[in-house]
C-alpha cells in the first residue's frame, strides 16, 4: 500500500472517530460509559458480520492471523476503551483524554527497538512538535495533580495509548494474510467480551437509556467498524512517527468539533496546540 492511500485511510478514521466524540458526550447523558463501549463493539460485530456475509467473505481466521485478531480485540478495541473510560471517572473529562491517543510516547521507541525502524532527524523534530502540541492542548498547568485519583487516571490513559501502540506493532510485525476487514467480526467480538466483563464489574447497575441508543446504533453499526478498519490498515503501512502523529488528529478534530458543537469558544490552547499538531503531521509526511 502506498503512503498516499494509507494517509487517506487515516483521514477517514480521523473524521469518523473524531466525529463520535460529541455524539458520545450526548449518549452518556442517558447511559454509562462501559456499557456504551460494550454495545458499540457488539453492534460492530453485527455490522461487520452482516456485510462480510453478504459479500461471501465471512470465514474463520487462519491460525497465523490470530495474533492480529487478538491484538485488535484485546488491546485496540477492548483494552483501549476500558482504560480510557476508567480514567474519565477519575480525572477531569475533555481535553485530558487526548493523552489516551498519544501513541507516540510508545510507538516510536517500540518501532525502533522491535522493528529496527530508522527515524530521520526531521521526523524526530516532528515528534517533538507534536508532543508540544499535546501539552498545550492538555494544559497540565491547570490540572490539580494532588486531587484523589488524578495521577492514577493519567496512568490509565497512558496504558490505553500503550495498548493501542502494541496493537500497531503486532500488525506491522505479524501482518495477517487475510484482509484486515475479514478479521473485524472476530476482533470486535473479543473486544465486546472484554468490555462486557469490565462493565459488569464496574457498572453492575449501568446500561443505556432510550436517548443513548440512536448514537450507539450509528457508532456501532457504521463508525466503529469502518473507522477501526481504516485506522488499523492505515497506521500499519506508515512509519512510526507519521502513524503516531496521524492518530493525534483524531482527538484534535474531536475536541474542535465538540467545542463548536456545544458553543464553547476556541481558546488559545486549542488553536495553538492544534496548529502545532498539524505542523508536526506535515513535517512527518516529508521524506
Amino acid at each position: 500500500m502506498t503512503q498516499g492511500r494509507a494517509l487517506r485511510l487515516l483521514l477517514v478514521a480521523v473524521v469518523l472517530f473524531g466525529g463520535v466524540w460529541p455524539l458520545t458526550k450526548h449518549a452518556l447523558a442517558d447511559g454509562t460509559a462501559m456499557w456504551f463501549g460494550f454495545w458499540r463493539a457488539a453492534l460492530a460485530v453485527v455490522s461487520a458480520t452482516l456485510v462480510l456475509g453478504l459479500l461471501g467473505r465471512l470465514r474463520f481466521p487462519a491460525r497465523g492471523d490470530w495474533p492480529a485478531v487478538l491484538a485488535l480485540g484485546l488491546l485496540q478495541i477492548g483494552g483501549f476503551f476500558a482504560f480510557t473510560h476508567a480514567a474519565i471517572a477519575l480525572i477531569p473529562a475533555g481535553r485530558t483524554a487526548i493523552l489516551g491517543n498519544v501513541t507516540i510516547f510508545w510507538l516510536v521507541p517500540l518501532s525502533v527497538w522491535l522493528l529496527a525502524e530508522r527515524v530521520a532527524p526531521l521526523k524526530w523534530l516532528a515528534a517533538a512538535i507534536g508532543l508540544l502540541g499535546v501539552a498545550v492542548m492538555m494544559g497540565p498547568w491547570a490540572i490539580d495533580w494532588t486531587a484523589p485519583g488524578v495521577l492514577r487516571g493519567h496512568l490509565w490513559l497512558l496504558c490505553a495509548s500503550l495498548g493501542w501502540s502494541i496493537a500497531i506493532i503486532v500488525l506491522r510485525r505479524r501482518p495477517p494474510a487475510a484482509p484486515l476487514m475479514e478479521l473485524l467480526p472476530f476482533a470486535f467480538a473479543i473486544g465486546a467480551a472484554l468490555l462486557a466483563l469490565v462493565a459488569w464489574m464496574l457498572e453492575p447497575a449501568g446500561g443505556l437509556g432510550p436517548g443513548a441508543w440512536p448514537f450507539a446504533l450509528f457508532i456501532g453499526l457504521v463508525a466503529a467498524p469502518i473507522g477501526t478498519w481504516a485506522i488499523s490498515e492505515g497506521t500499519r503501512h506508515l512509519n512510526a512517527v507519521l502513524a503516531s502523529l496521524g492518530v493525534l488528529l483524531v482527538p484534535l478534530f474531536g475536541v474542535a468539533l465538540a467545542t463548536l458543537w456545544f458553543g464553547e469558544p476556541l481558546g488559545w490552547d486549542i488553536l495553538t496546540g492544534g496548529a502545532l499538531i498539524v505542523l508536526s503531521v506535515l513535517l512527518a509526511t516529508r521524506r
